[in-house]
């Protein structure tokens, strides 16, 4: 099966020359004189492919309507939502001001053995206690629901997706009564043992999507000059914080996908700023950092196959240098195709992943839960269009149309198209 680029670049064109000349609405309110403006800000994703989109759904193109509805659907789910803050929360962190973040480490538990109470280490196994005693889920939901909404507006030109992106914006980052104050210093705290761990900022990682949300939120009325320059300030004291403290070093340093998920965070941050400069040079860091020290030649993650979730954080450290990657070709630093002498690369690990999208084949490291095929579908989907020639377009055969079917990632990243139906 031969698989195209998904949106057809091909048909770009055509439908961006007939988009500039048809004045017709369709349903979810996106009209083709609305689909010519200036390519958004943005840096995770793909911004060819989404101005594509735009353009295509303009036109009347009913390959991505499906997905369009989706979203338009979760964002509609988002409206009536209240916007979270970190002052939501019960417990009130070391400091005593609860404009500070603070998560609890989700999987340490109490060991009833010990007498003090002692936390220990059960990895893979989630600690509800911390779900309670924690930041983390509200801070995600902010910057994930925040790009949904933004995305929305831009597809759709219907101002109420952004007005409510910019209000769970501004009540999380902007408003004095609200905000979070600029650091992650109290990050998977563990009860009776430490206040906070670099390992905290994995949660950081929904930055990114918020760094997008920004950049389509530029062109709504919604989003005034006055926000984007409060948001840039706030930025650039996270990022100072990220970048020079004990903990946001000890991240940096961090060998396996805490390492990867903290150059996405710095860079898309970074890109926000205008610090291109530091962008690059990380960019640049991690062909050697993430790519030649983490992947081996035959593909394989070996600090992630150590884990008790071996399959799981395999495929999110892999997913965590697709990221990066998409970062550097808005940057100019390739780490798509960025290959050591002796082999390691994106693509080699894409590759080892993909023999295990057959159902029937066993994965040979510890998973204590069921691996997710879908998750490893969709990296495929995005490697197979960086590498339409390698083998994982085989692996794609194993998938049926419905296993992506709730997706509206071919939307904003560059992909090639589902299996057809058999």
């Amino acid at each position: 099966m031969k698989l195209k680029l998904f949106p057809p670049t091909r048909r770009l064109l055509a439908l961006v020359l007939a988009a500039s000349f048809a004045c017709v609405h369709f349903t979810g309110k996106v009209q083709a004189s609305e689909a010519t403006g200036e390519t958004p800000k943005i840096f995770s994703a793909d911004p060819q492919t989404l101005l594509a989109s735009k353009h295509m759904l303009a036109a009347g193109d009913k390959t991505l309507r499906p997905a369009l509805n989706r979203l338009l659907a979760e964002a509609d789910n988002k409206l009536e939502r209240k916007p979270f803050s970190v002052m939501d929360k019960i417990h009130i962190p070391p400091s005593g001001d609860k404009h500070d973040y603070i998560s609890q480490a989700p999987y340490f538990w109490r060991d009833t053995n010990s007498p003090g109470g002692k936390y220990i280490n059960r990895d893979g196994q989630r600690n509800p206690e911390a779900e309670r005693n924690s930041d983390a889920g509200n801070f995600a939901n902010v910057c994930y629901d925040a790009h949904t909404l933004a995305l929305a507006y831009y597809l759709s030109g219907g101002e109420k997706y952004a007005a409510k992106a910019a209000a769970f914006i501004r009540v999380w980052f902007l408003n004095p009564a609200t905000r979070m104050n600029p650091n992650l210093k109290y990050g998977q705290g563990i009860p009776g043992g430490v206040e906070g761990r670099p390992a905290g900022l994995i949660s950081a990682r929904c930055l990114a999507d918020l760094v997008d949300a920004i950049g389509l939120l530029a062109g709504s009325k919604n989003w005034t000059a006055n926000d984007q320059q409060q948001m840039s300030a706030w930025a650039g004291d996270y990022f100072l914080w990220l970048t020079t403290s004990k903990i946001g070093l000890g991240e940096d340093a961090a060998s396996n996908n805490h390492g990867t998920f903290y150059d996405v965070q710095a860079v898309s941050l970074a890109l926000l700023i205008d610090n291109t400069n530091f962008a690059r040079e990380k960019l640049l860091a991690a062909r050697e950092n993430r790519i030649a020290k983490q992947i081996e030649p035959d593909g394989k993650m070996p600090r992630e196959l150590t884990r008790t979730l071996s399959f799981h954080y395999s495929l999110f450290n892999l997913s965590a240098a697709m990221q990066l990657a998409d970062l550097g070709r808005n940057a100019g630093v390739d780490l798509w195709h960025y290959r050591t002498s002796d082999g390691r690369s994106i693509l080699k690990a894409a590759e080892y992943l993909a023999q295990f999208a057959d159902p029937d084949r066993t994965w040979p490291y510890q998973q204590i839960q069921k691996p997710n095929r879908h998750e490893l579908g969709e990296l495929l989907l995005r490697a197979a269009a960086e590498f339409p020639e390698s083998k994982i377009k085989d692996a794609l055969n194993l998938f049926r149309p419905e296993d992506f079917s709730s997706s509206s990632e071919p939307l904003y990243l560059k992909m090639v198209q589902p299996p057809p139906a058999k």
